[in-house]
């Protein structure tokens, strides 16, 4: 097992998102990286560095796998171990699909800005988890909660940065380390065959797919999660050393 594991959180989550990670990883220092107010995927990444040992394993969920890949661009000498969920590779498209995904984060934007952030995560969580979730109403409130404690500007600078995100596929394809890719069955936004799309870039990765989750897979289902996450960090260590 690593010393240490260094979590970097999606788009406005936070330590309550790899809170199964906490008793499910016995002797692993877990450290939560704070974004701050950081507004493109490189300052994220450089915020998580500055706090981080010399060396760690390292896991990214949704827009914090992206950080976590551009961590491994920046710094790869020190990355022992990555783990990547629920999240992608690729810069926003051009054409009719980059606008309508630009349209759709914009319009998150302006709900946070005009009714609030809670207001704002009830909407957007219905498509982020298992629809069978959606009346787990301890799961959903959890989810929520989470986004409320950020600001509506917090809200918009990360989701900015996440249109100005970069091609991730030479990290990808030069990864050098172990690597686990892990999603959701049912996540819609980052959807299996993407995350296959990743495993075929980075040469030796693992996939693991966790069934009956959506986007927010630790949370949704942590125990199927956490034992992959186990399992794949001690099997790895030594291949890491």
């Amino acid at each position: 097992m690593p010393a240490h594991l260094l979590l970097l959180p999606g788009l406005m989550c936070d330590e309550a998102f790899w809170q199964p990670l906490e008793h499910g990883l016995p002797g692993v220092a877990c450290q939560v990286a704070d974004y701050g107010e950081a507004d493109s995927l490189r300052s994220m990444a450089e915020a998580a560095l500055a706090v981080a040992p010399a060396r760690f394993a390292l896991a990214g969920h949704s827009m914090g796998g992206r950080v976590a890949l551009e961590i491994v661009r920046m710094a790869p000498s020190r990355v022992q171990q990555l783990i990547l969920m629920d999240t992608g590779y690729l810069p926003r498209s051009d054409g009719p699909s980059g606008d309508a995904e630009r349209a759709g984060r914009v319009a998150l934007i302006r709900l946070a800005n005009d009714s609030g952030v809670r207001a704002m995560c009830q909407e957007w969580v219905k498509g982020m988890v298992h629809p069978d979730r959606l009346v787990d109403a301890a799961l959903i409130e959890s989810i929520v909660a989470m986004f409320s404690r950020k600001d509506a500007v917090r809200f918009a600078s990360q989701q900015n940065a996440l249109l100005a995100r970069p091609d991730a596929s030479t990290v990808l394809a030069d990864l050098g380390l172990p690597c686990l890719i892990v999603c959701g069955r049912q996540d819609k936004w980052a959807t299996v065959a993407q995350h296959a799309a990743m495993q075929g870039l980075a040469q030796g990765a693992q996939m693991s797919v966790i069934e009956e989750a959506g986007h927010m897979v630790l949370m949704e289902r942590p125990e199927p999660t956490t034992e992959a996450i186990y399992k794949f960090l001690e099997s790895s260590t030594e291949l890491s050393c």
